[in-house]
């Protein structure tokens, strides 16, 4: 009536591109050790695995799916990447 209902012509849904960082915005990729602050996992290992990226406690082997690890707030990983230095 007014144009109040009308829909606006908008670009398709734009895919966001994958970005895994830790909570200090530090890379994260397959093979990194990480210490994880959930669900109990101490220090872990980002792995692929078929049907997706896991971090993987080397303490217990327990794997969490990294979507999980997603801080709301800030949308980094709940993670904080451990740097060897040579």
């Amino acid at each position: 009536m007014f144009g109040i209902f009308k829909r606006k012509n908008e670009s398709p849904r734009k895919e966001k591109k994958l970005e895994l960082v830790d909570l200090e915005q530090q890379p994260l990729a397959v093979g990194d050790k990480v210490e994880s602050l959930r669900y109990d996992l101490g220090i872990s290992i980002l792995i692929q695995e078929e049907d997706g990226l896991y971090y993987q406690s080397e303490a217990s082997g327990t794997k969490v799916h990294w979507t999980k690890m997603i801080d709301a707030s800030t949308e980094f990983q709940k993670v904080k990447k451990i740097i060897v230095d040579k």
